[in-house]
Formats: structure tokens, sequence, C-alpha cells
């Protein structure tokens, strides 16, 4: 008995330091930031994970204002700059939900060798990003049942009033009816405290040169099944378009992490435990 004891000790020992090596990097929608991910890094980080959560540029506590970010590559810089520090041999496994998707992919596409695996979760997932009207139908969120952009979204104008908006974010008062219909009301009320103008101009700007070897890094996709901003049959399109290597559905709205956490992580652990944690 006692001899069978410390041989499972130390198989849990053994598997409790393969999992620390598995690095998640989690990356957020717009108008989200790392916050949006605190139930699922307490999660992951409990069962041995190692997890990060990034900021975008102007997304969060990052001190830059979105209104005049005008470009995905100056958007996406705080995610480039992190890979390029990593130690030459480590790999991290890129979580990315809705527009996050576009920087899992601008990512992949540079730094190939540095990613393990790219997750979508109901996320924007475009191989070449916004390069035809299809790619913008499938990967913008069509958000005309709740009315006029006018009435959705608040606007900015950083080039000017006779320009484009710069910035949006959904109103205060449609946030819950379209962003978490089906998440807890703490967690709508919180993100209602927490949510920023995203640079809307700098993410439909978003479009790849593909890099050498990003077809090799395994994809997966995650449904989220009553999405109201990455609609369903938008999830759909693009992966018939891109197809990933593995596609589960989660029933959630368009924020599971709030929603559906603890189903989430099992997806999550699911992926970490497929590709072993080849590491070193």
């Amino acid at each position: 008995m006692g001899e069978e004891y410390f041989v499972e000790k130390e198989k849990m020992e053994e598997n409790l330091e393969e999992v620390s090596k598995i690095h998640f990097v989690l990356i957020h929608g717009i108008s989200g930031g790392g916050w949006c991910w605190y139930k699922i890094k307490s999660l992951m980080e409990i069962s041995g994970y190692k997890v990060t959560c990034l900021d975008l540029k102007g997304a969060g506590i990052h001190p830059h204002d979105p209104t005049t970010i005008i470009s995905f590559d100056d958007y996406n810089q705080p995610l480039i700059n992190f890979l390029s520090s990593l130690p030459l041999n480590e790999q991290v496994i890129l979580v990315g939900h809705s527009a996050g998707g576009l920087s899992v992919t601008d990512a992949t596409h540079k730094f190939p060798k540095k990613v393990r695996m790219a997750v979508y979760i109901g996320a924007t997932m475009l191989r070449n990003g916004f390069v035809t009207e299809q790619d913008v139908k499938d990967g913008i969120p069509d958000l005309s049942d709740f009315g006029e952009a006018i009435d959705v979204y608040e606007m900015s104008f950083g080039l000017g009033v006779e320009q484009p908006p710069t910035s949006a974010v959904i109103k205060t008062s449609l946030q819950r009816k379209i962003i978490y219909q089906m998440s807890p009301i703490e967690d709508s009320t919180l993100a209602a405290m927490l949510l920023r103008p995203g640079p809307i101009q700098a993410l439909a700007s978003a479009r790849f040169k593909e890099g050498e070897g990003a077809e090799e890094v395994p994809r997966m996709y995650i449904r989220t099944a009553y999405d109201r901003v990455v609609k369903p049959e938008q999830q759909d399109a693009m992966i018939k378009k891109w197809p990933p290597k593995n596609v589960y559905t989660l029933e959630s709205d368009h924020s599971p992490f709030f929603s559906a956490p603890l189903l989430l992580v099992g997806l999550l652990s699911k992926v970490a435990s497929s590709i072993g944690c080849n590491t070193d």
C-alpha cells in the first residue's frame, strides 16, 4: 500500500512538472483586455499551467489612447514584442477571442516556430486578414439586428469628424444583450466598467503576409453557439474556408470565459494534453 502511494505521488509530480512547462498566452477581443480572462487564468494556474494575459495597445490597462491607433501592426505590437522576448526554444499556445483571432494569425505568420498551437474562440480566423469582401462579411461583426451603427456604438473620430471613426465601443445599454446574454450579471457589470473603445480602423486594416512554416502550426476552433457578435454562420464560413485541425462547440454567448469557464478550461486542457509539452 505504501509503495503504491509513493508510485502514484511520483507520477502526479511528473505530470505537474510537465503541465507547468505548457504556456498559454491569452489574447482578448476588441474593447476587452487581459482582465476578461480572470476566471480562465485562475482555473488554469490552479491546474499548473503557465498563463499570460496580454493587453494589446490601447486596451485593458495599456496607457495608449485607442482613438489614435490606425494600423493593425501598431495595435498588435505588444504581442509581437512578447513573442520576440521569449527564449529561443520556448513555444506557447496562443488563444485568441473574437478580434483577438487576427492577432493570433498575425503572430503565427511572424513566429511560426514559437507557436505550438493556435486556438480561436468565437474568433475571426482569416488566413490573410481582410483581403476580399467575403473576408469582411465573414470576419467583421454585423450588429444591424440591434439598430444602425450610431445606435449601437459609441464612436470616436481621431482623424476628424469628416473621416471614418477610428475607435468604437458597444453602448453600455446594449452590452449585456449583445455580448454577455448568457453570462453572470456580475461579470457583465464588471465588463461595463472596464470595456474601452477599440481601434476599429486598425482592425479593419489587418492583412497578413503568409509566413514560411505558418501552415504547419496546428489550429483549433471553438465555436460559440449562441454568439450575437461573431455569429455561428460567420464562424462556420471561416472554418470552411480555412479548416482547422479540430472544431469544438460551446453552448455559450460571445464570452465563454464568463458564461462557460469550466467547459472552456476543459477544452484548453484537452489542447494541452493533445500536443504534449514539447517545450524543451
